[in-house]
């Protein structure tokens, strides 16, 4: 298995021919519409390391033990690229920190949970509409480089509807066909 490259992970979905696209949406292969659509700006963070509780066997549930993140964040084109300013980016500085305190806090058992958990911060509290999250326990077995989970999430389209897309649909389904 090879390294996690966040760059190279999120080039796929976009690189699908649009007629494979039309093909696969219409054929009703789960890829959604929201990945079809625009290609999204990556914000990553690669080889984070941090100190948490984390397993089910008895020596884990006590102790602190190392794991490694990779995560790549995906938003709409970001206005940083021309604004040249931090408020207008996802701030990797504010990630790392709330990576750390969700570490410290969290009181989940397996890696999926937590890395669940982490990928629903980074869409609640960070905007993002795509995010990928490679987490593993480097140390878990003398025999074997570090054992994990990658997942991907995306933002569900009801959480991304305007106002206007929310009232339009009021009363909808009332009327009996």
């Amino acid at each position: 298995m090879e390294r996690f490259d966040a760059m190279r992970a999120i080039r796929q979905p976009i690189d699908i021919p649009l007629a494979d696209m039309n093909e696969r949406l219409t054929a009703g292969d789960g890829m959604t519409h929201a990945s079809a659509r625009a290609a999204l700006d990556i914000v990553y963070i690669e080889g984070f390391t941090g100190q948490t509780v984390i397993g089910i066997d008895a020596p884990e549930l006590h102790t602190t033990q190392p794991v490694r993140l990779d995560l790549a964040i995906g938003v709409p084109r970001l206005r940083a690229c021309d604004t040249d300013r931090i408020a207008d980016t996802v701030d990797y500085s504010a990630v790392r920190t709330a990576l750390h305190t969700l570490l410290a806090t969290h009181k989940v058992q397996l890696l999926e949970a937590l890395a669940e958990q982490i990928a629903q911060l980074m869409i609640g509290t960070f905007g993002a509409h795509w995010v990928r999250v490679s987490l593993s326990k480097p140390a878990k077995f003398d025999d074997v480089a570090a054992v994990g989970v990658l997942i991907e999430r995306e933002r569900r389209r009801s959480d991304t509807r305007s106002i206007w897309g929310k009232c339009a649909s009021l009363g909808e389904g009332l009327v009996p066909d």
